[in-house]
Protein backbone atom coordinates (compact mmCIF):
# COMPACT_ATOMS: atom_id res chain seq x y z
CA UNK A 1 0.00 0.00 0.00
CA UNK A 2 1.44 3.48 -1.23
CA UNK A 3 2.03 6.22 1.82
CA UNK A 4 2.10 9.81 1.83
CA UNK A 5 2.69 11.75 4.92
CA UNK A 6 1.07 15.42 4.50
CA UNK A 7 2.24 18.02 6.77
CA UNK A 8 -1.07 19.32 7.65
CA UNK A 9 -2.21 23.09 8.53
CA UNK A 10 -6.15 22.35 8.52
CA UNK A 11 -5.86 24.94 5.74
CA UNK A 12 -7.54 25.44 2.45
CA UNK A 13 -4.32 24.34 1.08
CA UNK A 14 -3.65 21.59 2.67
CA UNK A 15 -7.19 20.06 3.28
CA UNK A 16 -7.29 20.28 -0.58
CA UNK A 17 -4.34 18.38 -0.71
CA UNK A 18 -5.47 15.39 0.82
CA UNK A 19 -8.28 14.44 -1.98
CA UNK A 20 -5.92 15.33 -4.31
CA UNK A 21 -2.88 12.93 -3.27
CA UNK A 22 -5.44 10.31 -3.60
CA UNK A 23 -7.08 11.56 -7.35
CA UNK A 24 -3.86 12.64 -9.29
CA UNK A 25 -1.50 11.08 -7.32
CA UNK A 26 -3.21 7.38 -6.78
CA UNK A 27 -1.54 6.86 -3.02
CA UNK A 28 -3.58 4.60 -1.39
CA UNK A 29 -3.19 6.51 2.00
CA UNK A 30 -2.52 9.59 2.80
CA UNK A 31 -1.86 10.68 6.52
CA UNK A 32 -1.69 13.79 8.22
CA UNK A 33 0.57 15.39 10.52
CA UNK A 34 -0.42 18.77 12.46
CA UNK A 35 2.05 20.43 14.44
CA UNK A 36 1.26 22.83 17.49
CA UNK A 37 3.58 25.38 16.86
CA UNK A 38 1.58 28.10 19.12
CA UNK A 39 -1.88 28.41 16.77
CA UNK A 40 -5.22 29.22 18.47
CA UNK A 41 -6.46 26.02 20.28
CA UNK A 42 -9.56 26.51 18.19
CA UNK A 43 -7.60 26.62 15.20
CA UNK A 44 -5.57 23.13 16.58
CA UNK A 45 -9.27 21.46 17.07
CA UNK A 46 -10.97 22.52 13.75
CA UNK A 47 -7.81 20.74 11.84
CA UNK A 48 -8.02 18.08 13.84
CA UNK A 49 -11.65 17.45 13.16
CA UNK A 50 -10.94 17.97 9.52
CA UNK A 51 -7.97 16.05 9.55
CA UNK A 52 -9.99 13.39 10.96
CA UNK A 53 -12.43 13.11 8.76
CA UNK A 54 -10.50 13.47 5.33
CA UNK A 55 -7.32 11.64 6.03
CA UNK A 56 -6.52 7.78 6.49
CA UNK A 57 -4.61 8.15 9.80
CA UNK A 58 -3.68 11.72 11.60
CA UNK A 59 -1.16 12.81 13.80
CA UNK A 60 -1.01 15.71 16.36
CA UNK A 61 2.32 16.69 17.69
CA UNK A 62 2.83 19.61 20.35
CA UNK A 63 5.84 21.33 19.73
CA UNK A 64 4.95 24.49 21.60
CA UNK A 65 8.66 24.03 23.98
CA UNK A 66 10.41 22.96 21.92
CA UNK A 67 9.67 25.57 19.36
CA UNK A 68 10.77 28.31 21.85
CA UNK A 69 13.71 26.79 23.11
CA UNK A 70 15.17 25.48 19.91
CA UNK A 71 14.44 27.87 17.64
CA UNK A 72 12.41 31.10 19.00
CA UNK A 73 15.19 31.72 21.35
CA UNK A 74 18.23 31.02 18.99
CA UNK A 75 16.40 33.84 17.39
CA UNK A 76 16.15 36.18 20.13
CA UNK A 77 19.58 35.72 21.04
CA UNK A 78 20.51 36.29 16.83
CA UNK A 79 18.11 39.20 16.98
CA UNK A 80 16.65 37.94 14.54
CA UNK A 81 14.74 40.20 11.45
CA UNK A 82 15.27 39.77 7.82
CA UNK A 83 14.36 43.23 6.32
CA UNK A 84 12.27 43.82 9.11
CA UNK A 85 10.38 40.76 9.32
CA UNK A 86 10.83 38.61 12.61
CA UNK A 87 10.61 35.23 10.78
CA UNK A 88 7.89 33.61 12.62
CA UNK A 89 6.29 31.85 9.45
CA UNK A 90 9.93 31.25 8.66
CA UNK A 91 11.57 29.75 12.05
CA UNK A 92 8.34 27.49 12.46
CA UNK A 93 8.96 25.70 8.97
CA UNK A 94 11.95 23.47 9.55
CA UNK A 95 10.77 22.11 12.77
CA UNK A 96 7.05 21.13 11.23
CA UNK A 97 9.23 19.43 8.97
CA UNK A 98 11.38 17.81 10.85
CA UNK A 99 7.78 16.50 12.94
CA UNK A 100 6.73 15.20 9.69
CA UNK A 101 9.59 13.32 8.52
CA UNK A 102 9.79 11.66 11.87
CA UNK A 103 6.23 10.08 11.33
CA UNK A 104 7.23 9.63 8.01
CA UNK A 105 10.09 7.65 9.14
CA UNK A 106 7.89 5.90 11.99
CA UNK A 107 4.75 4.58 9.68
CA UNK A 108 6.93 3.53 6.69
CA UNK A 109 6.17 6.31 3.85
CA UNK A 110 6.62 6.42 0.53
CA UNK A 111 6.48 10.09 0.23
CA UNK A 112 6.49 13.20 1.91
CA UNK A 113 3.95 16.52 0.86
CA UNK A 114 3.64 20.17 1.91
CA UNK A 115 0.68 22.48 0.57
CA UNK A 116 3.49 25.10 -0.56
CA UNK A 117 2.85 26.66 -3.78
CA UNK A 118 5.70 27.54 -6.52
CA UNK A 119 5.73 31.08 -5.95
CA UNK A 120 6.68 31.38 -2.31
CA UNK A 121 9.70 30.80 0.79
CA UNK A 122 7.59 27.81 2.22
CA UNK A 123 8.50 25.03 -0.58
CA UNK A 124 11.95 25.62 -0.40
CA UNK A 125 12.11 25.65 3.45
CA UNK A 126 10.05 22.36 4.33
CA UNK A 127 12.11 20.82 1.35
CA UNK A 128 15.50 21.89 2.61
CA UNK A 129 14.46 19.01 5.38
CA UNK A 130 12.16 16.80 3.24
CA UNK A 131 14.80 15.69 0.81
CA UNK A 132 17.67 15.05 3.51
CA UNK A 133 15.58 11.62 3.42
CA UNK A 134 15.57 9.29 0.12
CA UNK A 135 11.05 10.02 0.51
CA UNK A 136 9.74 11.26 -2.76
CA UNK A 137 8.60 14.64 -2.39
CA UNK A 138 4.79 15.82 -3.47
CA UNK A 139 3.93 19.51 -3.85
CA UNK A 140 0.48 19.41 -5.07
CA UNK A 141 0.06 22.95 -5.75
CA UNK A 142 3.14 23.59 -7.16
CA UNK A 143 2.88 20.49 -9.74
CA UNK A 144 -0.68 20.87 -10.24
CA UNK A 145 -0.32 25.04 -11.12
CA UNK A 146 -3.31 25.45 -8.86
CA UNK A 147 -5.11 29.37 -8.28
CA UNK A 148 -6.41 29.78 -4.77
CA UNK A 149 -9.73 30.44 -6.76
CA UNK A 150 -9.58 26.84 -8.67
CA UNK A 151 -8.92 25.64 -4.67
CA UNK A 152 -11.89 27.15 -3.09
CA UNK A 153 -13.90 25.99 -5.69
CA UNK A 154 -12.79 22.54 -5.55
CA UNK A 155 -13.08 22.84 -1.78
CA UNK A 156 -16.76 23.47 -2.50
CA UNK A 157 -17.12 20.86 -4.96
CA UNK A 158 -15.98 17.86 -2.70
CA UNK A 159 -18.03 18.80 -0.08
CA UNK A 160 -14.67 20.52 2.00
CA UNK A 161 -15.16 23.16 5.38
CA UNK A 162 -12.56 25.41 4.90
CA UNK A 163 -12.69 28.79 6.69
CA UNK A 164 -12.21 30.44 2.99
CA UNK A 165 -14.11 32.16 0.79
CA UNK A 166 -13.64 34.60 -2.06
CA UNK A 167 -15.03 36.94 -0.62
CA UNK A 168 -11.91 36.47 2.44
CA UNK A 169 -9.66 34.96 0.61
CA UNK A 170 -6.61 35.70 3.49
CA UNK A 171 -4.43 33.08 3.59
CA UNK A 172 -3.05 33.31 7.31
CA UNK A 173 -0.58 31.83 9.12
CA UNK A 174 -0.48 31.62 13.07
CA UNK A 175 2.01 30.54 15.70
CA UNK A 176 3.08 31.85 18.87
CA UNK A 177 5.92 34.49 17.35
CA UNK A 178 3.80 35.71 14.83
CA UNK A 179 0.68 35.73 12.20
CA UNK A 180 0.71 36.16 8.66
CA UNK A 181 -2.13 37.66 6.65
CA UNK A 182 -1.25 37.49 2.83
CA UNK A 183 -3.69 37.29 -0.34
CA UNK A 184 -6.50 38.72 -1.71
CA UNK A 185 -6.85 42.31 -2.37
CA UNK A 186 -3.53 42.57 0.00
CA UNK A 187 -1.32 41.71 -2.94
CA UNK A 188 -1.51 45.33 -4.21
CA UNK A 189 0.71 46.91 -2.81
CA UNK A 190 -1.14 50.49 -2.57
CA UNK A 191 -4.01 48.75 -1.00
CA UNK A 192 -4.30 49.60 2.38
CA UNK A 193 -5.28 46.49 4.89
CA UNK A 194 -8.71 46.59 6.11
CA UNK A 195 -8.81 46.63 10.17
CA UNK A 196 -10.71 43.04 10.02
CA UNK A 197 -7.52 41.22 8.78
CA UNK A 198 -5.84 42.14 12.32
CA UNK A 199 -6.74 39.91 15.38
CA UNK A 200 -3.59 40.04 17.65
CA UNK A 201 -3.22 43.85 17.48
CA UNK A 202 -5.89 47.17 17.97
CA UNK A 203 -5.19 49.74 16.20
CA UNK A 204 -2.80 51.85 17.54
CA UNK A 205 -4.91 54.93 17.38
CA UNK A 206 -7.43 53.32 19.90
CA UNK A 207 -6.00 55.29 22.85
CA UNK A 208 -5.20 53.17 25.36
CA UNK A 209 -2.87 54.66 28.05
CA UNK A 210 0.92 53.71 28.10
CA UNK A 211 2.24 51.13 29.79
CA UNK A 212 5.43 49.70 31.16
CA UNK A 213 6.56 46.15 31.38
CA UNK A 214 9.99 44.74 32.76
CA UNK A 215 11.28 41.85 30.82
CA UNK A 216 14.57 40.01 32.65
CA UNK A 217 17.37 38.00 30.23
CA UNK A 218 19.57 35.27 31.54
CA UNK A 219 21.86 34.59 28.71
CA UNK A 220 19.95 36.22 26.32
CA UNK A 221 16.94 34.27 26.97
CA UNK A 222 14.08 35.88 28.45
CA UNK A 223 13.30 34.66 31.96
CA UNK A 224 10.83 36.88 33.78
CA UNK A 225 8.05 39.49 32.83
CA UNK A 226 7.65 42.29 35.57
CA UNK A 227 9.31 40.11 37.74
CA UNK A 228 7.73 37.15 37.75
CA UNK A 229 9.90 34.16 36.64
CA UNK A 230 8.14 32.44 33.71
CA UNK A 231 8.97 29.91 31.35
CA UNK A 232 9.20 30.93 26.98
CA UNK A 233 5.50 30.03 25.79
CA UNK A 234 3.58 31.59 29.08
CA UNK A 235 5.80 34.57 28.69
CA UNK A 236 5.94 35.09 24.98
CA UNK A 237 1.65 34.14 25.13
CA UNK A 238 1.38 37.18 27.98
CA UNK A 239 3.53 39.38 25.94
CA UNK A 240 1.26 39.00 22.58
CA UNK A 241 -1.59 39.75 24.60
CA UNK A 242 -0.25 42.49 26.37
CA UNK A 243 1.57 44.10 23.24
CA UNK A 244 -1.70 43.91 21.10
CA UNK A 245 -3.69 45.87 23.38
CA UNK A 246 -1.47 48.70 22.51
CA UNK A 247 -0.94 47.79 18.95
CA UNK A 248 2.44 46.83 19.24
CA UNK A 249 3.93 44.54 16.56
CA UNK A 250 2.15 45.10 12.89
CA UNK A 251 4.44 45.18 9.72
CA UNK A 252 3.29 46.12 6.29
CA UNK A 253 5.79 45.64 3.84
CA UNK A 254 7.38 44.55 0.34
CA UNK A 255 9.74 41.38 0.94
CA UNK A 256 12.04 39.80 -1.30
CA UNK A 257 11.46 36.32 -1.50
CA UNK A 258 14.07 33.69 -1.66
CA UNK A 259 13.32 33.39 -5.58
CA UNK A 260 13.58 36.89 -6.28
CA UNK A 261 9.88 37.73 -6.30
CA UNK A 262 9.18 40.74 -3.91
CA UNK A 263 5.68 40.28 -2.47
CA UNK A 264 3.63 42.65 0.15
CA UNK A 265 3.52 40.71 3.41
CA UNK A 266 1.36 41.72 6.66
CA UNK A 267 2.31 40.37 10.12
CA UNK A 268 1.46 40.85 13.70
CA UNK A 269 3.97 40.06 16.48
CA UNK A 270 3.73 41.86 19.69
CA UNK A 271 5.73 40.25 21.71
CA UNK A 272 8.59 39.62 19.38
CA UNK A 273 8.23 43.30 18.79
CA UNK A 274 9.19 43.87 22.55
CA UNK A 275 11.10 40.83 22.88
CA UNK A 276 13.82 41.97 20.35
CA UNK A 277 13.35 46.08 21.17
CA UNK A 278 15.08 44.46 25.03
CA UNK A 279 17.26 42.25 24.12
CA UNK A 280 19.16 44.40 21.39
CA UNK A 281 18.93 47.25 23.87
CA UNK A 282 20.17 44.85 26.67
CA UNK A 283 23.10 44.07 24.47
CA UNK A 284 24.28 47.32 24.12
CA UNK A 285 24.62 48.19 27.90
CA UNK A 286 27.06 44.96 28.11
CA UNK A 287 28.88 44.14 25.06
CA UNK A 288 31.77 45.97 23.62
CA UNK A 289 31.96 48.39 20.78
CA UNK A 290 33.63 45.74 18.56
CA UNK A 291 31.44 43.11 19.64
CA UNK A 292 27.88 45.04 18.68
CA UNK A 293 29.71 46.03 14.84
CA UNK A 294 30.84 42.30 14.75
CA UNK A 295 27.43 40.60 15.96
CA UNK A 296 25.62 42.96 13.77
CA UNK A 297 27.35 40.91 10.53
CA UNK A 298 26.87 37.97 12.02
CA UNK A 299 23.04 38.90 13.24
CA UNK A 300 22.00 39.39 9.59
CA UNK A 301 23.54 36.17 7.92
CA UNK A 302 22.23 34.44 11.07
CA UNK A 303 18.25 35.66 9.98
CA UNK A 304 18.94 35.14 5.95
CA UNK A 305 19.68 31.37 6.49
CA UNK A 306 16.65 31.57 8.83
CA UNK A 307 14.60 33.13 6.35
CA UNK A 308 15.69 30.31 3.35
CA UNK A 309 15.39 27.46 5.94
CA UNK A 310 18.69 26.56 6.01
CA UNK A 311 18.66 25.48 9.54
CA UNK A 312 21.10 22.13 8.23
CA UNK A 313 23.66 24.78 6.71
CA UNK A 314 26.76 24.10 9.27
CA UNK A 315 27.13 28.06 9.30
CA UNK A 316 24.19 28.08 11.10
CA UNK A 317 25.66 25.87 13.55
CA UNK A 318 28.66 27.99 13.62
CA UNK A 319 26.81 31.35 14.02
CA UNK A 320 24.75 29.78 16.73
CA UNK A 321 28.03 29.01 18.91
CA UNK A 322 29.14 32.41 18.58
CA UNK A 323 25.60 33.64 19.56
CA UNK A 324 26.00 31.68 22.67
CA UNK A 325 28.77 32.79 23.85
CA UNK A 326 28.11 36.92 23.15
CA UNK A 327 25.39 36.50 24.97
CA UNK A 328 26.44 34.75 28.15
CA UNK A 329 26.55 38.30 29.34
CA UNK A 330 23.25 39.16 28.33
CA UNK A 331 22.14 38.88 31.60
CA UNK A 332 19.49 41.91 33.22
CA UNK A 333 16.35 43.42 32.96
CA UNK A 334 14.74 46.32 30.16
CA UNK A 335 11.75 47.99 30.89
CA UNK A 336 10.00 48.79 27.77
CA UNK A 337 7.09 51.31 27.60
CA UNK A 338 4.49 50.48 25.14
CA UNK A 339 1.80 52.67 23.65
CA UNK A 340 0.06 53.71 19.91
CA UNK A 341 1.61 50.57 18.34
CA UNK A 342 5.27 51.40 19.81
CA UNK A 343 7.63 49.81 21.87
CA UNK A 344 10.28 51.49 23.60
CA UNK A 345 13.01 50.87 25.68
CA UNK A 346 12.82 53.53 28.42
CA UNK A 347 15.48 51.84 30.72
CA UNK A 348 18.30 48.95 31.75
CA UNK A 349 20.55 47.30 34.16
CA UNK A 350 22.94 44.52 34.23
CA UNK A 351 25.27 43.41 36.64
CA UNK A 352 27.12 42.81 33.26
CA UNK A 353 27.19 46.32 32.05
CA UNK A 354 30.52 47.89 30.38
CA UNK A 355 28.24 51.14 31.69
CA UNK A 356 30.26 53.72 34.60
CA UNK A 357 28.07 56.26 35.67
CA UNK A 358 30.68 57.86 37.32
CA UNK A 359 33.26 58.27 34.46
CA UNK A 360 30.53 59.46 31.93
CA UNK A 361 28.78 61.97 34.50
CA UNK A 362 29.12 65.73 34.09
CA UNK A 363 29.48 65.79 37.72
CA UNK A 364 32.41 63.14 38.07
CA UNK A 365 35.96 63.83 38.93
CA UNK A 366 36.95 60.63 38.63
CA UNK A 367 38.89 61.21 35.08
CA UNK A 368 40.39 64.62 33.88
CA UNK A 369 38.91 66.31 31.51
CA UNK A 370 42.66 67.43 30.19
CA UNK A 371 43.57 63.78 29.78
CA UNK A 372 41.64 63.96 26.39
CA UNK A 373 43.16 66.62 24.78
CA UNK A 374 45.94 64.31 23.38
CA UNK A 375 43.89 62.15 21.79
CA UNK A 376 41.45 65.20 20.14
CA UNK A 377 44.86 66.18 18.63
CA UNK A 378 45.28 63.26 16.68
CA UNK A 379 41.68 62.64 15.81
CA UNK A 380 40.69 63.24 12.05
CA UNK A 381 44.81 64.12 11.66
CA UNK A 382 45.05 62.76 8.72
CA UNK A 383 42.10 64.61 6.63
CA UNK A 384 43.90 67.76 8.10
CA UNK A 385 46.86 66.88 6.40
CA UNK A 386 45.59 66.09 3.17
CA UNK A 387 43.42 69.45 3.32
CA UNK A 388 46.80 71.17 3.81
CA UNK A 389 48.45 69.07 0.54
CA UNK A 390 45.32 70.47 -1.65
Amino acid sequence: MSKVVLAYSGGLDTSVCIPLLRERYDFEKVITVLVDVGQPSQDIDRGNKRAQQLSDEHYVIDAREEFVNDYIFPLIKANGSYEGYVLGTAIARPLIARKTVDVAQQVGADALAHGCTGRGNDQLRFEAVFRTTDLKVVAPMRDLDLSREWEIDYARDHGLDVPVSKSRPWSIDENLWSRSIEGGQLEDPFFEPPEEIYEWTRTPESGVPPEVVEIGFQAGIPVSLNGQAMEGVELISRLNVIGGKHGVGRTDMVEDRVLGLKARENYEHPAATILLAAHKDLEHLVLSRAELRFKSQVDEAWSELAYMGLVDEPLYTDLNAFLDQCNSRVNGQVRMKLYCGRSIPVGRSSPDALYSQDMVSFDSQTLSQRDAEGFAKYHGFQSRLLRRKG
